[in-house]
């Protein structure tokens, strides 16, 4: 079904609200109240049993065997051959980079040339020479091999320079790693040439060594990535424990492959202690933090809704409840629980997304209840998540019977597909279990039908059907609007078939606007004289009054609209498109008028000409205040062409943008124009041009004449 067709204006699915103080409040209530139903659930089942209690490191004080052949995925022998695979890939390097080398080549030339400037400095003291080549950053010279260095005649002293630079090119060519850095430095000595002088060799040795540095770098992306492939590719181990085989030998120490084997058997008794209590409160504080983390990433307006919350509480919490009751411990009841149910009240009172991550986690509660069984588990989510997803807009009864039979028909496969197999059932036994599934998806859909009625009148929700109910022409107040106000129920209804075109256009919930579309003018019935859509023989009732009094009365129709959709009790979805289809937008023609009579707009306070708004907050109501704005402005300019209405449109459309009204609502701007196109559809299929017939001749040939209501017949659109 459609994510929001029955509860809350559609919004952009992975737009994160904006997320106030009060909602994270909300949620965090919501998370603790459904931790502490979850461990209260979760903690019932731990109850005293003939198996074993052990865990590892302790002694075990009997011999413990498997009571039959069992082959089962090891998680322990897993882990151990993905870690050695692991292990077994070694660090990767980047290669030499020639930057480096280039950098420290560099280095070593300038630091030479530095050097040898100072050897012919004539006016600095040897004592100068000698301090300014032990300030060479980097280099830390001793002093005797300055000394040398300063006495080299030049011919030795060029030696040395193109042996350093030579040397220092050679070894940075190599790949120098952090470990290597020590054993590379040692080199220095073996690639100087023989040529030189033993003084000449010392000096080069120690220029150069300093200037041998790191140029091939640990890539710790890489190295993980390598790791983790060769872990990847470990497969699962299976391990196979024959019948009577020892899990335990009397007298020895439990370890962790034997705690393992023993959780496979179901021979370990699940003991009632704090530590166990702790762990499974923590399980359900994982499972509810992933659930109001969902509800804040994608339903905020759930949690902004009380009444919604509390709904979702409810039912979650209820059958939960049931869930312990029917579950375990039994042989037939698990086959009975109706899980369906709660996804599909979810799923036609709240969202069907949210439906969908409440029946997982059910069903992880499930699962843990029953030790993990495959086939309860699979019996109780996969018909409910299949029934929750056929589940469409609900517009008949046949909807939620066509789901039970999805329950019905999915449980029955479940069964056949764990069964069958194993051949361990009988003929009474899966008699038994077809029966319930057969009462199952009754049962299901007994308790939506139920449920929808009546929470969906308890909880103030605009569910479908109700929706479909309030779109009649024989509601209370489209009969008054019909009778007092003509002219506003025809506007009201070509309203809605441009705001209905335009939200199925852009994916909005087009029922929903298609409602509030026939309501939103209702307030006009209480004076329906005093607007312009009703006024008959150009009389104005306006005329006689001055422009705030006016104003004030136009703007009353949202006040007197809301206390008559509140008396009829219309749904709060449907009565917040009263107020906000007008926004907060001016009454332009009496604000126009004041200014002019009080001579000024600074005389005039714009105040008390401006509805009280809000603002649209969906785009559903941000379609229906500009299909309400649009289609006045074409009624009253009468255009010729469909140009002219596009530029109306346009015109209209752009100055509710401009002035901010559509700011707290999620139209984008392809949004607008795919709804300014809907309007124009909508609008020149009304608004078009009409054939003027000229009058009837007196003498008309036999056979031609047309009656005047023929005539009309094909004037009309």
């Amino acid at each position: 079904m459609s994510a929001t067709s029955d509860f809350e204006p559609s919004r952009r699915r992975g737009r994160k609200s904006e997320l106030s103080g009060y909602v994270v409040i909300r949620a965090i209530l919501f998370g603790l109240a459904m931790a502490a139903v979850t461990s209260l659930v979760l903690t019932i089942r731990f109850l005293p049993t003939n198996q074993v209690t052990l865990s590892e490191g302790q002694i075990s004080h009997e011999e413990i065997v498997a009571p039959y052949q069992r082959t089962f995925v090891s998680d322990i022998l897993t882990e151990r051959a993905r870690l050695q695979a692991e292990q077994s890939v070694p660090d990767v390097y980047d290669g030499p980079d020639p930057q480096v080398a280039r950098q420290q080549v560099a280095r070593a030339r300038a630091s030479l040339n530095f050097i040898d400037s100072v050897r012919h400095d004539i006016y600095a003291t040897p004592e100068e020479q000698h301090r300014y080549v032990s300030a060479i950053e980097g280099m830390s010279l001793p002093a005797p091999v300055i000394s040398r260095t300063l006495a080299l005649s030049s011919a030795d002293w060029q030696g040395v320079v193109e042996q350093t630079v030579r040397v220092v090119e050679d070894l940075m060519r190599r790949e120098i790693r952090e470990a290597d850095l020590y054993r590379t430095r040692r080199l220095v000595a073996s690639r100087i040439s023989f040529d030189l002088t033993d003084v000449q060799r010392e000096v080069v040795e120690n220029l150069a060594k300093p200037l041998i540095q790191i140029n091939t770098f640990y890539d710790g992306e890489r190295t993980t990535t390598d790791r983790k492939a060769a872990r990847d590719q470990v497969r699962s181990v299976e391990r196979t424990v024959m019948e009577g085989q020892v899990i335990v030998q009397r007298g020895t120490q439990v370890d962790a492959e034997a705690i393992e084997t023993l959780e496979q058997y179901g021979l370990l008794q699940p003991q009632l202690d704090w530590s166990k209590v702790a762990s499974t409160v923590a399980f359900a504080v994982v499972l509810v933090s992933l659930l109001v983390a969902y509800l804040l990433r994608f339903h905020v307006p759930v949690l902004q809704k009380g009444q919604r919350l509390l709904l979702l509480f409810l039912l979650v919490g209820l059958f939960l409840m049931t869930a312990r009751l029917m579950v375990p411990g039994h042989t037939v009841l698990p086959y009975l629980f109706p899980l369906a149910a709660m996804g599909m009240l979810i799923c036609v009172l709240l969202d069907g997304q949210l439906a969908i991550a409440n029946l997982v986690f059910v069903g992880a509660v499930i699962a843990y209840m029953t030790d993990g069984s495959l086939e309860l588990l699979s019996y109780a989510l996969v018909g409910s998540l299949l029934a929750t997803l056929a589940l469409a807009r609900v517009q008949r009864m046949a909807t939620f019977v066509r789901g039970g039979i999805y329950v019905a028909l999915t449980n029955l496969a479940v069964l056949a597909i764990f069964r069958l197999p194993v051949q361990e059932t009988d003929f009474e036994g899966w008699l038994t279990l077809g029966a319930a599934t057969v009462v199952n998806g009754g049962l299901s859909v007994s308790l939506t039908l139920g449920g929808f009625y009546l929470l969906g009148h308890l909880f103030d929700l605009p569910t479908t059907l109700r929706l479909i109910e309030l779109a009649r022409p024989t509601h209370p107040l489209m009969r008054q609007l019909l009778l007092k106000a003509p002219g506003t129920y025809h506007h009201s209804i070509l309203v809605s078939n441009m705001a209905e075109q335009a939200a199925e256009r852009i994916g909005a919930d087009a029922l929903l606007v298609r409602v509030g579309a026939f309501y939103h003018d209702i307030g006009k019935t209480v004076r329906p004289y005093f607007f312009v859509d009703n006024q008959a023989d150009g009389v104005n009732a306006h005329e006689r009054l001055d422009p705030q009094t006016s104003a004030e009365i136009i703007i009353s129709h949202v006040r007197d609209g809301l206390e008559l959709g509140k008396k009829y009790r219309l749904p709060s979805v449907i009565l917040d498109f009263i107020p906000q289809h007008q926004g907060t937008g001016l009454v332009t023609f009496f604000y126009h008028k004041a200014c002019e009579e009080a001579s000024g707009p600074e005389n005039v306070d714009a105040s008390k000409f401006r509805y009280p708004g809000p603002k649209p907050q969906t785009r559903e109501a941000g379609i229906l205040m500009l299909a309400d704005t649009c289609e006045a402005a074409v009624r009253a300019a009468r255009p010729n062409s469909r140009e002219e209405i596009e530029e109306i449109v346009r015109k209209v459309t752009d100055s509710k943008l401009l002035a901010g009204e559509l700011d707290e609502c999620d139209l984008t701007l392809r949004d607008l124009e795919q709804t300014r196109q809907a309007f124009v559809d909508t609008l020149s299929g009304v608004f078009h041009p009409r054939v003027r017939y000229p009058e009837a001749q007196r003498a008309a040939p036999a056979g031609a004449a047309q009656t005047e209501a023929e005539m009309e017949t094909v004037a009309s659109p």
